[in-house]
């Protein structure tokens, strides 16, 4: 009886430890399951929803759920990104090899998330397979359109249609922000031979800049010279013309004065009695006569 006692006593704490674990064990599947139902998506992201591999939805920012091991996540960027390329080979026009490098930026829109998801899986794979692909192929294009020198001199309008071709040629959903060249790198003899035409150059243009220069002081030269002979033969004419009136005035002072002597033919003694100071001279010349007195 004891024996029998004792068993089913066992058999009820057994019971009792079964459930106790098996409720435990519930509440752990229970909190693992609420924990794989709950999903964010991080600002700059897109979340695609997949349901046994199928997509689902595309979730934006913030919390979601999800059912737990029958939907996943898989998180696609929509941000800004960079792609650098180093030691790109081109030749210009003029047969002069270059090595660049190149930095592309472009980013996802979030409308076409879901295409990248299904044409490549991952930003990393649509970077190489789409992108990548086509930076050397339209870069050569591109430069082989300039020769060394104007690619140097014109590097602006190269990197724009760098840009321009590597839009058109990637066709994907994907936008082609900006395309930079960072640097172009000639053989070192080429580059000498650039240097020495651009020190060239400046030389030519200092050169013109200084004839320039010298024209306009001989300009100024020429004006300073013109306004000084001016002034001088206006100060000639002026000298002239004041000679010439002085001696029209003298002429008529002598016309005038004839007139009157012709008139009057005792106005000179006159005259030379008014001027007279009374005073004898202290010599004479023999049988000349003394000045205002006349012996009848």
């Amino acid at each position: 009886m004891q024996i029998n006692n004792y068993a089913e006593m066992t058999m009820n704490i057994s019971k009792k430890s079964l459930f106790v674990l098996l409720t435990v064990a519930g509440l752990i599947l229970a909190l693992i399951a609420a924990f794989l139902s709950i999903y964010t998506v991080n600002e700059g992201e897109r979340g695609i929803v997949l349901r046994n591999g199928r997509v689902v939805t595309v979730a934006g920012p913030g919390m979601g759920l999800k059912i737990p091991f029958i939907e996943s996540v898989e998180k696609i960027t929509v941000r800004n990104e960079a792609m650098l390329y180093r030691g790109l080979s081109a030749y210009s026009s003029d047969q002069q090899p270059a090595q660049m490098t190149v930095s592309v930026n472009f980013h996802i829109p979030p409308s076409d998330v879901e295409r990248v998801y299904a044409g490549y899986k991952t930003v990393e794979d649509m970077k190489t397979r789409l992108i990548a692909r086509q930076i050397p192929t339209q870069l050569e294009n591109v430069f082989g359109q300039y020769t060394a020198i104007s690619a140097v001199q014109n590097r602006t309008r190269l990197v724009l249609d760098v840009q321009n071709a590597l839009r058109k040629s990637v066709d994907g959903p994907v936008v082609i922000d900006t395309v930079q060249i960072e640097n172009i790198d000639f053989s070192d003899a080429y580059e000498k031979s650039i240097e020495d035409r651009m020190k060239a150059e400046v030389a030519i243009a200092t050169r013109r800049q200084n004839l320039e220069t010298e024209k306009i002081q001989a300009q100024i030269t020429v004006t300073k010279a013109q306004a000084t002979a001016d002034s001088k033969l206006a100060a000639a004419k002026a000298d002239s013309e004041s000679i010439r009136l002085r001696g029209s005035a003298e002429a008529e002072a002598i016309r005038a004065k004839g007139e009157a002597l012709k008139d009057n033919p005792s106005l000179v003694s006159l005259t030379t009695a008014e001027r007279w100071d009374g005073k004898l001279p202290a010599s004479m010349v023999p049988g000349g006569s003394v000045p205002f007195i006349s012996v009848k």
